[in-house]
């Protein structure tokens, strides 16, 4: 999806009257799909509600140590989000959009999928490591050329 001309350049001024809110959908089989939006008040984006939630997302740092991970915590004084994720047993996954409060059926950009990992929570936050999937740990290639499955290979 293509970030809108209108996003770039209230993006790029020095001062604007736009408003970008972060949207974030936590989603497993197991729970039903949980969307905050770190504003002070709920909007509809897409079809669907997003909750005001406070949260703060800190992006990972470039050292190139390792795979990058960045932390999310979520305000937890209503109690729902540490309720459901305690009931699955698997890491859930996440997505985080961006739009303008104008245009809010719009999104510009949707950052996914991120895995929910090490997960805690006590009375005022939830928080856990959001990170991607490590494509560089993956076999390469993911089959063998070996005479039981390519027999052509190795007939003389």
């Amino acid at each position: 999806m293509a970030i809108t001309n209108a996003f770039k350049e209230a993006a790029y001024l020095q001062e604007t009257d736009d408003v970008f809110l972060v949207l974030l959908t936590i989603t497993h089989n197991d729970i039903t799909p949980l969307r905050v939006v770190n504003n002070n008040e709920n909007i509809t984006s897409d079809g669907n509600l997003f909750v005001a939630y406070p949260f703060e997302i800190t992006l990972p740092d470039s050292t190139g140590d390792g795979t990058p991970s960045a932390q999310l915590v979520i305000d937890n004084v209503s109690r729902e989000i540490a309720e459901s994720l305690r009931t699955i047993t698997t890491a859930p996954k996440v997505t985080i959009s961006v739009i303008r409060a104008a245009v809010p059926d719009t999104i510009e950009v949707t950052f996914a999928p991120f895995t929910l990992r090490n997960v805690k929570w006590n009375v005022m936050k939830v928080s856990g490591d959001l990170s991607m999937e490590e494509i560089a740990l993956e076999p390469f290639p993911v089959g063998q050329f070996s005479p039981a499955h390519f027999q052509g290979l190795f007939t003389v």
